[in-house]
């Protein structure tokens, strides 16, 4: 009976443990693999511990570019999503116009539709303008479905400001521009950084709406799909899990401010 009672008041910790378990078990997957020394060209079965494949991570041809390529565009995806994005969750939030109901909707429209019908309308609409199909068409592409998953995160964050400590800082003779980047920025500032980071990865990571306005570009994830085919080289798992790596440190770094930052405002 006392085990009973111990499970029901852990239930809740439990469930979420095991399901944290189940989202890292790929992850700690990639990462022991890429020490995996396979003896064919392809890395499905533990053969042997090695670190060659940490020791010469680009040692495979064309992935090292396509990795930059990716970079580049999640970057510029991002820059370009969240600047947008933040300027249309703000006009959303604090301006009454026409047709506001229904760009709220539309909004959404590119999260809920299929990424294939998406990547079928772009290919069809840079087809019928002439445009040459590569990094231009991959970049124009991303920002376009990166957009309302920024603009939905710094929505939420708009949403939920306090608009009199904006008042506050008027009334202390702040300018506009004054109030908007010591007051409103700082306080979005959360949303707005979320709204990156996810765009980020989205950009990094696709893959469908990429292969159909890539032209002859090939991205990372293409890469990987393409060594799919052929066999599948451990630095593959190598660069996946440096990038979680950097993601989790980007995490914790993250909290580590934020815990900083009550302490100061207590």
């Amino acid at each position: 009976m006392a085990f009973v009672r111990w499970l029901r008041r852990h239930l809740v910790v439990i469930a979420g443990l095991l399901t944290l378990a189940y989202l890292l078990l790929p992850n700690i997957v990639v990462t022991v693999f890429s020490f995996n020394k396979p003896k064919g060209r392809f890395n499905y079965s533990w053969q042997e511990f090695s670190t060659d494949a940490w020791k010469d991570p680009c040692g495979v041809a064309d992935m090292c570019g396509s990795l930059s390529l990716s970079l580049q565009i999640a970057a510029w995806a991002t820059i370009g999503a969240t600047l947008l994005g933040t300027m249309i969750a703000f006009a959303l939030v604090r301006y009454r116009f026409r047709a506001r109901g229904a760009v709220n909707s539309l909004i959404f429209l590119p999260m809920a539709m299929p990424e294939v019908v998406m990547a079928a309308s772009l290919l069809t609409l840079f087809l019928n303008m002439g445009a040459q199909l590569g990094f231009w068409t991959v970049l124009i592409a991303h920002i376009m479905f990166c957009l309302s998953f920024v603009v939905t995160a710094v929505k939420a964050r708009v949403m939920s400001m306090d608009p009199r400590l904006e008042q506050a800082a008027q009334d202390l003779y702040a300018g506009p521009v004054q109030t908007f980047l010591r007051v409103t920025l700082p306080i979005a500032a959360p949303g707005i950084a979320a709204g990156a980071l996810l765009a980020f990865a989205l950009s990094f990571d696709d893959f469908i709406i990429t292969n159909f306005n890539a032209g002859s570009t090939v991205t990372f994830p293409m890469f990987v799909w393409g060594s799919a085919q052929r066999g599948t080289p451990v630095q593959i798992n190598v660069i996946g899990t440096a990038m979680f790596l950097v993601a989790v440190l980007l995490v914790l770094a993250g909290m580590l401010i934020g815990k900083r930052r009550n302490k100061q405002a207590k």
